[in-house]
């Protein structure tokens, strides 16, 4: 893993490791390097990545996966590191987890495209009051990581569309601009462009065609459209992202100022 003020933090068996450190915020300041880290899967991370979370400071890891995905590939993680398991959803929606044949016979009984499913995926993170749950008690651990050196991590399976929101929250929370945040979001298909270019080529070598195809890549990617789908049910839910922090996810005003002594430079 490299030292801070690095965006992507490299892994041996982890993928889409970042920082979100760095982006700008209200009033000047900037979002504290080494405090906050979101990612994909920690299933099968090595002794080595293991050590180097530690020595990067992690003392809290939140799981945004469902139970079926944490009984199937439980994280690997430091004894001394505080585990808190905050399923979004009560299954994968997202279909992160899924192999190609389960993919398959979803896709036949689900009479959606990839896209359109994934956008009512996203809809109902902003809505449904178990995801509302996991993020309010993400936040509320967020507001207890009061040590200046340690660093909270969170994750799903993909580190994409449950850990993309949670990022997309937490910065609003600070008050990054929209702009940066989307761009923080789409960060995801840069980086795990390698995986889905591979992904893509073997189910294209096993006469994957068409719409499964697009399926494919819409599971594997992250999409503005996506996002969008997420404001556009924020503003018609909730009028405002700071509303929806508000009501849908608990916080107050003290709360945002607690966050942004926390997380942001002074």
């Amino acid at each position: 893993m490299q030292e801070t003020n690095q965006r992507v933090l490299t892994m041996d068996h982890g993928y889409n490791f970042r920082e979100l450190g760095g982006y700008p915020a209200s009033n000047g300041q900037t979002v504290k390097w080494q405090r906050v880290i979101r990612t994909a899967t920690l299933a099968y991370l090595s002794e080595n990545d293991q050590q180097a979370l530690v020595d990067y400071g992690v003392k809290y890891d939140i799981d945004f996966r469902s139970d079926g995905e944490v009984a199937e590939a439980p994280d690997r993680i430091p004894g001394n590191v505080l585990y808190r398991h905050l399923p979004v959803f009560p299954t994968d929606k997202t279909d992160a987890s899924k192999t190609q044949a389960e993919l398959d016979a979803e896709l036949k009984a689900r009479k959606k495209s990839g896209f359109d499913h994934m956008l009512d995926v996203y809809r109902d993170m902003i809505v449904e009051p178990q995801a509302h749950s996991a993020y309010q008690t993400f936040f509320a651990a967020l507001l207890s990581n009061s040590g200046e050196n340690n660093v909270l991590l969170f994750h799903c399976t993909a580190g994409k569309d449950r850990t993309g929101m949670g990022a997309a929250f937490f910065l609003s929370a600070l008050g990054v601009p929209h702009k940066i945040i989307k761009q923080d979001y789409l960060l995801t298909n840069d980086i795990l462009s390698p995986l889905i270019q591979n992904r893509l080529i073997k189910a294209k070598n096993e006469g994957v065609t068409g719409t499964m195809l697009d399926t494919i890549k819409a599971q594997m990617t992250v999409s503005s459209g996506y996002f969008d789908a997420a404001m556009t049910a924020i503003d018609k839910h909730y009028g405002s992202m700071p509303q929806f922090l508000n009501e849908a996810l608990q916080l107050s005003t003290e709360d945002i100022a607690d966050l942004k002594k926390l997380y942001l430079t002074h």
